[in-house]
């Protein structure tokens, strides 16, 4: 097929706008994207999580060299995270893969999920800075803890992260880096951020690369996204500073606390 005769403009506005405004609030495109695709255009849930999770890989892969450069990547993070949430991804996509996925209990498992994840989202966003404050305060006021404990709590925290994201395309961001602040209190903010956006890639490459596997990846919807998308990070990263960052999350977490909520109780 033609690319460009199948060409739809409006996949690629959609990512321009969604590309914006992660570049201006760091929310995590999943939470945008999927019930985008779901809501808006009629994408299947599981053809539009498949789609996303490739679509992630590619644009976190430029914030990973980012932070590189920048050094503010904690690789025994990475490595920790991704010990529990590689083997859990490869698991749940065996899960999805045995599943009737056009069944309506399947669609319901993911569209359900997808929904309360949405509305976790919101609530982290909108009091991010009054809980991570409180998970600073936590962290440091707390007993000592014994580094294989921290290992531990580190890998199942990257299972927890492993399922959710192939579930759902969404949570590595909100969920992950709220948990790191507590675990790590020591370690700059922009460290566990760094941190958490590196080991996003591989478990989204290694989660999408399985939707293809199982024919759930739309590549016509992905390029056209991806067309939209890459140069609305960039202005928005670019005008990140110059913004009431603050109104735009808020309206952001209203926006994605509302349409989690339709997802669930449609």
């Amino acid at each position: 097929m033609d690319f460009w005769s199948s060409f739809n403009p409006l996949y690629s506005v959609s990512g321009f706008f969604v590309g914006m405004l992660v570049g201006v609030t760091g929310v995590g495109g999943g939470s945008l994207m999927t019930p985008l695709l779901v809501l808006l255009f009629g994408v299947h849930p599981v053809t539009a999580v498949g789609t996303d999770l490739l679509y992630a890989a590619i644009t976190k892969t430029a914030g990973t060299a980012v932070h590189g450069r920048n050094k503010t990547i904690d690789w025994r993070i990475v490595g920790r995270l991704a010990a529990g949430s590689l083997p859990a991804a490869a698991v749940t996509l065996w899960f999805i893969s045995g599943m009737d996925r056009g069944s309506i209990s399947s669609v319901a498992v993911i569209t359900i999920t997808l929904g309360y994840m949405l509305m976790l989202t919101a609530l982290l966003l909108l009091f991010r800075r009054r809980i991570t404050e409180k998970l600073r305060i936590l962290g440091r006021n707390r007993s000592h803890v014994a580094p294989s404990t921290m290992v531990l709590l580190t890998v199942l925290l990257g299972l927890v992260i492993g399922v959710l994201v192939t579930l759902t395309s969404v949570g590595a961001g909100a969920l992950g880096v709220t948990v790191l602040l507590a675990l790590y209190p020591s370690l700059h903010v922009r460290e566990i951020v760094g941190s958490d956006i590196v080991h996003a890639v591989p478990l989204t490459l290694l989660a999408g690369m399985g939707y293809w596997m199982i024919g759930e990846v739309d590549w016509l919807l992905l390029g056209t996204l991806l067309i939209g998308s890459i140069p609305g990070i960039i202005i928005g990263s670019h005008f990140s500073p110059r913004l009431p960052e603050r109104l735009i999350s808020t309206m952001l977490a209203i926006t994605l606390a509302l349409v989690g909520s339709k997802l669930v109780f449609a």
